[in-house]
């Protein structure tokens, strides 16, 4: 029987890139990192505090931003969960009438609330602190945003809850489908990075359809955006 080394390959070669990019950011990179910075994402002038991650160092924010654009319809209500400098909140304004953007870090919830106004959309979104839907109790949305923190562990001071959030996908995932409109669904980033079976299994385990939507391809990991709602992307609601 042939031996397929693909898989071993692969991961080599993820492995190899990991190391590269990760002296890249010590030699090039670091000074933007934890630091306060101004950076063009997305189209978009964003003021990065320290204590919040940077989404054009960590590539998963910038890759919800630009792909959430072409499933945002007119008069979409938007939640954008864990929203950090406030990046996809000001991408989803400039389509919507309502946003509600939440996050647990008090500092990223003053950046966002930086970068709104410094974006022009402060008509249009509402900041507010707290943890997961907590801020938002009794509220549904046509779309919830989520760049969740992917990585296991117990996360060490505000930025590193950016990174590890213990189990913040399975309370999520619990608490997702009560704050969706009928036809709402979620759109959530993840890594190779991350346990993505335990995760995508939290959703199908409170009879959620899971969708793959887009991939981007970082070299030495690959972020996938998945389409979480009642039913798949080509199903129709069941009408009684």
């Amino acid at each position: 029987m042939p031996v397929n080394f693909a898989p071993t390959a692969e991961r080599l070669s993820r492995a190899a890139w990991g190391r590269l990019l990760w002296w890249r950011f010590q030699l090039f990179q670091r000074y933007r990192h934890d630091r306060l910075v101004l950076e063009e994402v997305a189209g978009h002038p964003i003021v990065v505090l320290p204590q919040v991650i940077n989404p054009k160092l960590f590539g998963a924010g910038e890759f919800l931003a630009e792909s959430m654009a072409a499933r945002l319809v007119n008069g979409s209500t938007v939640l954008d969960m864990g929203t950090g400098t406030g990046l996809a909140a000001i991408v989803a304004a400039r389509q919507v009438a309502r946003v509600v953007a939440v996050d647990i870090n008090p500092i990223a919830v003053r950046c966002a609330r930086i970068n709104i106004l410094l974006n022009g959309v402060e008509k249009r979104v509402d900041v507010r602190e707290g943890d997961l839907f907590e801020p938002v109790r009794g509220e549904r949305f046509d779309l919830v945003l989520f760049n969740p923190p992917y990585l296991s562990g117990t996360p060490n001071g505000l930025l590193d809850r950016a990174f590890r959030g213990g189990d913040v996908i399975e309370r999520f995932a619990l608490g997702l489908a009560e704050h969706l409109t009928p036809e709402g669904f979620a759109l959530v980033v993840l890594s190779t990075d991350a346990n993505t079976t335990s995760a995508l299994d939290a959703f199908r385990a409170r009879d959620l359809a899971v969708t793959t939507v887009g991939t981007r391809d970082l070299k030495s990991e690959v972020l996938t955006l998945y389409r979480i709602g009642r039913h798949t992307l080509n199903q129709p609601r069941a009408r009684g």
